[in-house]
């Protein structure tokens, strides 16, 4: 198949790019690399069946062309990051919303099948977990900057299942749940490659708040599995489904298994939020997915354990360490 993949450069774009050219797809990537690496695509930015495309997803004729020459899209350019959304809420607004009505737009027009990467951010500060795909959004006030975020996914949700009921758009909604792994930056306020850059060059583990907030954390290839198996079930289209783990741990024990795991004389150090974060921060106590609908639609469930991607997540950051 011919697939376009935005933010094709980014963490997550990155590693599906490279499973689609090993599955023997012709894969284009549009990424304006705001967010996004050409170190992520190193390793195989020269691939034949690979064409890169630096630009905007605001582009309105260039993604015309570019979803009028595909057989299917996924798309999973947007803003991303806590700190990035505090730091510029106008652009995470605009390029959230903005971007993904492009897409949808032109994706209606080709009837091109979709893959939509909305977040668990969306469930705000609903507190009865897991959280099923029908729970309440609870969504905080619109002087908390970070709620942001959620409310132009959950906008794009909307949009794309408008789209779905009313021009018949084939389109599939996951939400994910933190997705780790290797590439991963620790920029934006992503926590696990924060936490093993500290250990391995020996500075504190930084831990906001008091540390017994939880979190599942899910490997990034088992997400795409996720994707992939999604993108082959007809009944799939039209539906929004949770992707994610059950396996949860607390930062605090996070940041303890990561010392542990990389022999770190670095101590833990917790930290009031406020003196990190611009104003607008806002944390939550708990978030855990029920992955039900997706299990019983494609048998998936997570193959990575929390040690496993820890240790996939260390060995990426040291041999970063050693080529650098």
């Amino acid at each position: 198949m011919k697939i376009l993949v935005t933010g094709g450069c980014g963490f997550i774009g990155s590693h599906l790019v490279e499973r689609l050219l090993k599955e023997g797809h012709q894969v284009r990537i549009v990424d304006d690399l705001s967010t996004g690496s050409l170190d992520n695509i190193s390793g195989f930015i020269k691939h034949p069946r690979l064409e890169l495309i630096i630009d905007t997803i605001l582009n309105e004729p260039l993604v015309d062309e570019l979803v009028r020459r595909s057989d299917f899209v996924y798309h999973l350019a947007a803003v991303v990051g806590v700190r990035r959304v505090l730091e510029n809420p106008i652009e995470s607004i605009l390029v959230n919303m903005e971007g993904t009505n492009n897409i949808l737009k032109r994706c209606s027009r080709w009837q091109r099948r979709l893959l939509l990467t909305s977040t668990s951010e969306i469930y705000g500060k609903n507190e009865n977990v897991p959280f099923t795909e029908d729970a309440d959004i609870v969504i905080g006030t619109t002087t908390k900057r970070r709620w942001s975020y959620a409310c132009t996914k959950a906008l794009d949700e909307f949009l794309s299942l408008a789209y779905a009921e009313e021009k018949n758009l084939p389109v599939i909604i996951v939400r994910l749940f933190n997705t780790v792994g290797p590439r991963q930056s620790p920029h934006y306020g992503m926590v696990l490659p924060r936490f093993v850059k500290q250990a391995l060059s020996g500075q504190p583990l930084t831990v906001f708040g008091d540390g017994r907030q939880t979190r599942c954390f899910l490997h990034v290839e088992d997400a795409l599995s996720a994707m992939e198996k999604l993108r082959q079930q007809e009944k799939a289209y039209g539906g929004v489904f949770n992707v994610g783990t059950q396996e949860e741990i607390t930062i605090a024990d996070l940041a303890a298994l990561v010392k542990e795991m990389t022999a770190s004389p670095s101590e833990i150090v917790f930290v009031a939020p406020e003196k990190v974060y611009p104003r607008g921060f806002e944390d939550m106590q708990r978030r855990v997915p029920d992955i039900s609908r997706l299990t019983a639609l494609t048998g998936f469930t997570p193959v990575r354990t929390i040690r496993d991607i820890v240790a996939d997540t260390i060995a990426y950051f040291t041999q970063s360490q050693n080529n650098g």
